[in-house]
């Protein structure tokens, strides 16, 4: 399954994007919103990831986008493994009462850590409260693709991301081995993370590889 990752910059730029779209990400980091920008877009469609990462806005007004998001329909939550305890316990407390999927996000920027580290991520964020847990590592070496990809082999629910051009591997074969999806962006400019492939490429080459799996 690929999910398309928006980035706005506007409630109406996002829905536009949306037509046709099966699955996506709405980042409301990158874009210029406030909660009732954030209840139109999470309201009229029925499969849609909220995310708002860190570092953007204040902590408490981070948090009211994501509530905003939870309460009008959000299918999934994206809540950060660092993320602070009060912070990620009232998002996945509010997340459940309402059906909405947690998942507990992991990133390294800078390298794909060894197998044992990753594993004990994936452990923590799952006794965290996980639903759904997202690993993305920056893949250096061509090891880290295999490596990300045996995480699949734990058997939780699982989404694997390998960063940058060289983890573009990571993103074509890890829903063909077991994760839940692969992130893309609508096209080249509109991407929200480096090494992230347009939806049509990813598709095409999804369904070329099928036969072989």
């Amino acid at each position: 399954m690929i999910c398309v990752s928006l980035a706005g910059p506007t409630a109406a730029a996002c829905l536009r994007a949306l037509e046709g779209v099966g699955l996506a990400e709405i980042r409301l980091d990158k874009m210029r919103i406030g909660p009732a920008g954030v209840r139109e877009i999470f309201s009229r469609h029925p499969r849609l990831i909220a995310t708002c990462r860190p570092g953007g806005r204040p902590e408490e007004k981070r948090r009211r986008l994501l509530l905003a998001a939870v309460e009008a329909g959000a299918a999934f939550v994206d809540i950060e493994i660092e993320a602070d305890v009060r912070f990620r316990e009232r998002l996945i407390s509010a997340a459940h009462a309402r059906n909405c999927r947690v998942i507990v996000s992991y990133h390294d920027f800078r390298k794909t850590p060894a197998r044992a580290e990753l594993e004990a991520v994936v452990g923590r964020a799952f006794a965290s409260g996980a639903d759904i847990v997202k690993i993305a590592c920056q893949v250096r070496e061509r090891r880290d693709n295999a490596r990300l990809l045996g995480l699949l082999d734990l058997g939780p629910p699982l989404v694997v991301v390998g960063m940058g051009k060289r983890g573009r591997l990571t993103r074509i074969t890890a829903p063909l081995l077991g994760s839940l999806f692969t992130y893309a962006t609508l096209d080249e400019a509109r991407k929200t993370a480096e090494g992230q492939m347009d939806a049509a490429s990813v598709e095409r080459l999804l369904l070329e590889l099928e036969a072989y799996v």
